[in-house]
């Protein structure tokens, strides 16, 4: 499951980069590549590598901002997160 069943990203919960995805590191950010559903996704920023590749070191996604971005950035990262969410490049551990 990527998201609730109500289509809302919880960052409240505790999410992972998926097994199935490899990042490349770029200038811009990275690419994530899917195996499974062969997308192919960009990542931005390096802020949003850092934090992705950290999910799983922390119990939500709210933690994971308040530790490794200013607050005020939150809730651009938590919808970029739901986009990565929506194609399925992280998910609900």
């Amino acid at each position: 499951m990527t998201l609730s069943s109500t289509g809302v990203f919880d960052a409240s919960a505790p999410w992972r980069l998926s097994e199935q995805v490899s990042l490349r590191d770029e200038a811009f950010g990275a690419l994530a590549y899917h195996h499974g559903n062969r997308r192919l996704v960009f990542l931005k920023s390096r802020e949003l590598v850092i934090l992705v590749r950290s999910l799983d070191a922390y119990e939500n996604v709210d933690e994971a901002i308040a530790s490794t971005l200013p607050q005020a950035l939150r809730d651009q990262y938590v919808k970029a997160l739901s986009s990565l969410a929506s194609s399925e490049i992280i998910h609900e551990r």
